[in-house]
This record gives C-alpha cells, structure tokens and sequence, in this order.
C-alpha cells in the first residue's frame, strides 16, 4: 500500500469519529471482488467478501480477492461479515478474509451453506460462528448497526438486500438485484419493505449498476422458457445446456422442460452437482423422481433422451465443456448433431476463451445456441427501469453506484440525474479504496487508497505473493538472465570467465558480441568490488545485478529478471 494510506490510517484509527464511512475495498469499478467496510466510530461491518477473474493472465493464478491487509489496523474494530447472496464475486473471498479475521459471518439459508462447502475445503468450518437469518430479520450487530435482510430477486436464489441502521442514518444496499415479479424459485422482490423504508427516510442508496447502460426492464427468469421449449422440440440429439452452476432458476427451467420432453437430465462438473445438491437438501429445487441419471447411464442413452448440464459457460479449460471440446470429457465427447446451449452471459474479459471454445464446438461439429439467436438467458441485474423502481422505492437523500466497471456507474449516475430529478451533488461516484463519510449533514469522499488485490493459485488455496506476480509478469514479457560467477574463496579472484545464461531476452537473438559485452560487465564489476564485497557474496550479487540491469536496459531496453549466481572454490 502507498505511504499515504498507511499514514492516514494510523493517524485516523485512534480517532472516534461521528461519522459513517463508507469504503469499497473491491468490485466498485470492476467486476468481479465485491466487498465494501462500513464503519462508525470504533466499530465496522464488512459487506460480502468475493472474488474475481484477472482480466490478464498472471501466470499460475486464476482468480483474485481483495487485499484484506487494508484492514489489518482496524482488526480490534471489525464486528461481522454480511453477505448478501452466494455468487463467487460475492461469496469467493470469504475463506481468505477469515484466515485473517475470524469474525461471525451472516447470511440465508443457501448462502451459508455455499459457505460451509467452502470453509470445509479450507479446514476453517469448525472455527467461524454462521448465522442463518431469514427475510425480514433483523439483527443488532455491534452498539451502532442494525440490519434488516430484505428479499430480492436474482439469478440466485436467497439473496437479499440490507438496510443498515446507523446513528447517522439509514443505508440501502441493494446487492445484486432485478424487479422480477414472476421467479421460478421463491418470492418476487419485497418492493413493500423497501417502500416502508422510503417513507421512513433513507439517508443513502447504494445501488447494483452492471445493467445501468440497459434500456427497458430486465426479463423475468421466467422469459427463458418458450426458447427452451422450442429448443427441445426441434433437437433430434443430445442437448448440452452450459450454465453458471448457482443459477438456480435457469436450472429448474432446464430440469422442467426436460421432463416436458421425455429427456433425463445428467448433471456434469463438481460444482454444479454440490450446488443442485445443496439447493434440494434445502427444498428450492422440484427434481422428479427418475429425471437425474449418471454419467454412465447417460452414456448408454438414446441421444434424442438425454440433456447435460454442464459447467464451462465462461471457457474455463478445465471445466467440463472445454473437455468435451477437445479431449473429451470421462470418454464423453461432443460429437456432431449435438446441440450446445451457452445459457449464461459473457463476463468482461472471457472473450477470448469463449471465441476458442465455440471454435472447438463447431469442430467437432455441435450446433451452438446462445442469447444472440435465442432468449436462452436473462440477466439478474438491474436494467434502467429497475433501477428507476428501486430509487422511487426507496427515496434515498443520496444515491451511490456500486458494482459494475466505472462505465456503468457514471451511466447510472446519468440516468438517475436526467430521469429521477437528481442533482449531481446527491449521486456520488466512487472508487475502490475511496472513504465516502457522510456525517448526518453532507457526503463527500475524504481519502482516497491503493487497495490493491491478492492473487490465488491454480489450487484454489494458497495466495500468491504480489512479488511473486510480478517476477512472473517480467519473465514473461523481459526473460532472465543469470550470470555464474566462479571465484577463488580466500583471494575473491575470479577462477574462470563468468558464463551468461540468458533466456527470452529482447535483443539476444544469437547475438555473441551482446553475450561477451556482459561477460565483461560481470568481469569489471567483481574486479572493481571491495574486499568486503568480495567476501559477502548476497553483496556482490547485488552489485552485479544492478550493473549488468544498467547495461542491459541501455543496450536493449528490456528489464530481465537478473539472478546472479555466486560459487566460491
């Protein structure tokens, strides 16, 4: 973190202070990472806790979380972690945070049990206290939060809003949501309670903005069924239905329609199985008697009787369509007249695993249906009109986008100035990191800090150091080179020309008149090297480091990873 950051948290943490702050650690700007500290006085909540997609390869990392480090000096203030709904850009960074914190965590029915299989994993479910809250329930956290979980609809099922009491008042987190009166699984929206709120008075709305640039009302989860129903009329082979594995609406609808259809449904990918398990362990899914078969009896199936749910909507190569795609998936293959349904959106920065994926698909000769030739699936996030809802529900004092890139919430500020009669002072944009205070009479961001995020590796359990990150970045884009220094232990004398090892390096290309030119800039820096030097060898490769990363960048313009190597005879 930057000097200033540090500075100001030291100065600030032993001051009681009168007023809310508000600071969104990931997921506002981005997507993806969404967690945000509400703190007051000497107490703070934490809101959600996920984790997101580097929007670049790092190299041995999949996924990111914030860097909770940030909160290290407020570790005697932290109160809860409350989520609201189980998705990975929500739930994904919870083990990570309580590795560091342990604190009560609370949440619905589903999402606490997504987070039981995940603390499991990471041998931490024997140490978090989980609280299971219901809609409508209130809970006292601290002396100065009081939380109301309020039902909204989704992709999810389970997922809530938050109005958040506070002794400067009330916040409104809306978490992901849509105004989705007709949903396959549970309870439409409580726009009732939201309203009661409103007419009670709500100091700050803190609003889903990833469909802000969408016209219109977003569809039901209902709206994906006709497509589906005229899909499986029309297919004569097998079906292949690609979805995110917590979409539980999408995945009664396929499940419904199959049975429609005389289909059996095989559900295929570890985390779609452990998440239809948990939601029929907990009565949310309706799954007839007969209608799931394994892999095996699937295999053995006439192909015009059977459908795959399958994980790999996003491209991941390790997921069970991309196996299918290529290598074929337990002896399973996509073969051709196979229909291959993406029923999930793109998330930013996929693309170009998604284009690899379809290639593969058409290869081997699968039809492929996606949102752009059938309404196969709907978002769970707000669009304008919903949005337009939510406020008039909600009548905030102040409004202030949260999750989506920062396109979408400077359109959300837009959209709610030019429709809804807001100025521009009372709809506050804001960024990871910023501290948005507001203290009963004004709002306005008062710091601002270089959070920062924490890469994980291809196992899912271990963070991956930032150094780390970046040594591997420099190794891919500059090389490495590592010159091997052999010298007499007594005299410090070098008994043999250094030798250069070089790797990747820009400019290299065979080149031996670049080898010899640094061969002599070891040669003239161990000869130019003090006694002292000579005798400390981490101080001589560090002298050789820093003159040879001179030369070399002067000469080439690279900046290699350099690792000098030092053998005293």
């Amino acid at each position: 973190m930057c000097s200033i950051g540090i500075h100001w948290r030291v100065e600030r943490i032993n001051t009681v202070s009168n007023a809310l702050e508000i600071i969104p650690l990931g997921g506002v700007g981005e997507f993806g990472m969404n967690c945000m500290a509400l703190r007051y006085a000497d107490e703070i909540i934490v809101i959600d806790a996920g984790m997101g997609f580097p929007e670049e390869s790092v190299y041995g990392a999949d996924v990111a979380v914030p860097n909770f480090d940030f909160l290290e000096d407020y570790k005697d203030d932290l109160a809860a972690i409350v989520l609201t709904h189980g998705h990975e850009d929500h739930l994904g960074g919870l083990p990570y945070l309580l590795k560091k914190f342990n604190l009560p965590v609370y949440a619905s029915r589903y999402t606490v049990a997504l987070a039981e299989s995940k603390l499991e994993d990471h041998n931490l479910l024997g140490d978090v206290l989980l609280h299971r809250v219901e809609p409508r329930d209130t809970v006292e956290i601290g002396q100065h939060f009081q939380i109301e979980f309020i039902r909204v609809s989704h992709s999810l099922v389970d997922c809530f809003a938050l109005a958040i009491k506070t002794p400067v008042g009330t916040i409104i987190h809306t978490g992901d949501y849509k105004v989705d009166e007709t949903p396959v699984i549970g309870e439409p929206i409580d726009l009732r309670t939201l309203r009661r709120y409103g007419q009670e008075g709500v100091l700050a709305l803190l609003s889903d903005s990833t469909n802000a640039t969408v016209t219109g009302r977003t569809p039901s989860e209902r709206a994906v069924t006709p497509a589906f129903e005229q899909l499986f009329a029309q297919a004569e082979g097998r079906i292949i239905v690609a979805s995110f594995a917590s979409s539980m609406h999408r995945i009664q609808i396929v499940l419904d329609v199959a049975q429609q259809f005389n289909r059996r449904v095989c559900m295929l990918g570890r985390s779609m199985q452990k998440n239809m398990e948990i939601a029929d362990r907990l009565g949310y899914l309706d799954i007839p008697d007969g209608l799931l078969v394994s892999l095996n009896e699937a295999k053995h199936s006439r192909r015009s009787e059977i459908v795959f749910l399958v994980t790999g909507s996003q491209g991941e190569p390790r997921a069970v369509l991309a196996q299918m795609a290529t290598n074929s998936y337990k002896g399973l293959a996509i073969e051709e007249g196979d229909t291959v349904v993406f029923s999930a959106r793109i998330i930013p920065g996929n693309e170009h695993t998604i284009s690899r994926l379809v290639g593969d698909i058409y290869k081997r000769g699968g039809n492929i249906i996606d949102e752009r030739r059938r309404m196969v699936h709907v978002s769970g996030h707000a669009s304008q009109e919903d949005i337009k809802i939510m406020v008039e529900a909600v009548r905030p004092k102040y409004v202030v986008p949260i999750h989506g890139e920062y396109l979408m919430l400077y359109r959300h500020k837009e959209f709610v100035k030019n429709h809804l009669g807001y100025s521009g002072e009372n709809v506050i944009l804001i960024e990871n990191g910023d501290v948005l205070e507001f203290d009963g009479e004004r709002a306005r961001v008062v710091e601002k800090h270089e959070i920062g995020r924490t890469f994980i590796d291809e196992s899912g359990f271990e963070e991956i150091a930032g150094e780390t990150v970046r040594e591997r970045k420099q190794l891919a884009y500059d090389g490495v080179v590592a010159p091997v220094i052999t010298m007499d232990e007594k005299t410090g004398t070098l008994e043999v020309p250094p030798e250069i090892v070089a790797r990747g390096l820009i400019g290299l290309n065979g080149s031996k008149s670049l080898m010899r030119d640094m061969q002599r800039v070891v040669v003239e820096t161990v000869e130019g090297a003090t006694q002292a030097e000579r005798r400390d060898t981490t101080l001589l490769k560090e002298r050789v480091r820093l003159e040879l990363k001179r030369f070399i960048q002067k000469q080439t313009g690279a900046r290699p990873v350099i690792m000098p190597v030092v053998v005293q005879i």
